[in-house]
């Protein structure tokens, strides 16, 4: 019988804009640009062009995704 395992990993099944709303939530966009520094959380933030960019580009949604699992295992 082969038992299914339960995902250790953090992002498992979130979505980047739930990881998105929930360090907003927990920092704030200004300590969130001061932690990771991309424009789209400094110049007038908003969750939707946020999105917009982390989608783009894969250095800047590994240091959100690492924010968030830093976050996430205390």
């Amino acid at each position: 019988m082969h038992l299914q395992q339960q995902s250790k990993d953090p992002l498992h099944g979130k979505t980047l804009e739930t990881i998105l709303n929930e360090l907003v939530a927990h920092f704030g966009w200004s300590e969130l640009g001061y932690r990771i520094r991309i424009n789209c959380f400094l110049d007038n933030p908003s969750v939707s062009s946020s999105l917009k960019f982390l989608r783009k580009t894969p250095w800047a949604r590994k240091k959100v995704e690492d924010l968030y699992i830093a976050y996430c295992s205390k």
